[in-house]
């Protein structure tokens, strides 16, 4: 098995997992008319597999696409001496896009990348930073204290108490393809033991219009990709130690990565989202089969 893993192919192994998951997938229930149709909504993040960097050669990269379920619909590796970017589209190259909106950080807002999803008829919800200063100085200084404030939320959960707010507005004039809206999201976070608090303040600009989608559903899209983020790099590294596994011979490293997706998309489908607690509810060692192998 392990000789196995060393030798086979990384895309084919990749697109024959999400070929697998997305038949798992049951299709949405189409709504009324009137409510438009249904959207799929897929995150795109990348994550670096660390325990493969050798004195030699730098850690794996891979770029992945999961929808706000924690389902991946694929995955690609990052070429050695490049980065994210040229990967963006060939990894959305095998997905039905229409309809969909694609969630990015702030390295994949490219106007590239922006003419190409609306090309595929799909939308995009794109964080802007600091490193396109043009388009978030223009962001920035839009009249934020004159817009009304359209969602609000308040949680209380590990130790901390959150207000998140979200403001939306409609402007024709963004330097960016297809651009219809710019968000404002800002989050307040106290640290019930410390007292200490945090503000953060988020960017965002979307093709989505108005009358398509409610500062909800925007805020909903915006935390869930947080929630991706989150299970690609804590689920992946805590849960399943990939940091700590120190496989590095052939394409091993990337099966390896593969099949943890493969398991946490499962575990999502039947709608886990503990996936450690479920993983000792099954009261087996997952980890002895692996270790049989010497893959962790």
């Amino acid at each position: 098995m392990r000789r196995l893993l060393q030798r086979v192919d990384g895309d084919a192994l990749d697109a024959a997992i999400s070929a697998y998951l997305q038949a798992r997938t049951p299709h949405p229930v189409e709504p009324e008319a009137e409510r438009g149709p249904v959207r799929r909504v897929i995150a795109v993040d990348g994550k670096v597999v660390r325990g493969s960097r050798t004195a030699t050669a730098a850690a794996i990269q891979l770029l992945a696409a999961m929808d706000h379920h924690g389902v991946v619909l694929a995955q690609r590796q990052v070429a050695s001496k490049s980065n994210e970017i040229p990967s963006f589209v060939p990894l959305l190259s095998g997905l039905d896009l229409r309809n969909a909106v694609v969630t990015t950080d702030a390295l994949h807002t490219q106007h590239g990348h922006g003419a190409h999803l609306t090309g595929c008829g799909a939308h995009y919800l794109a964080v802007v930073k600091k490193n396109h200063p043009g388009l978030y100085a223009q962001v920035r200084e839009l009249p934020w204290r004159d817009i009304p404030l359209g969602h609000r939320t308040r949680d209380h959960a590990h130790h901390r108490d959150e207000i998140r707010r979200l403001k939306a507005a409609a402007f024709s004039h963004l330097d960016y393809p297809g651009a219809r809206q710019a968000i404002q999201g800002v989050r307040w976070r106290r640290d019930l033991s410390t007292g200490r608090l945090t503000i953060e303040r988020v960017h965002l600009i979307t093709s989505v219009s108005v009358f398509d989608a409610t500062s909800t559903e925007l805020a909903t899209w915006i935390r869930g990709h947080w929630g991706i983020e989150n299970l690609l790099h804590h689920v992946r590294d805590r849960t399943f130690g990939e940091d700590d596994s120190k496989v590095r011979t052939g394409t091993l490293p990337r099966a390896m990565a593969s099949l943890r997706n493969l398991a946490i998309s499962l575990f999502r489908q039947v709608g886990q989202t503990n996936i450690a607690a479920a993983l000792r509810h099954t009261g087996r060692d997952y980890h002895r089969p692996l270790r049989a192998l010497g893959l962790t």
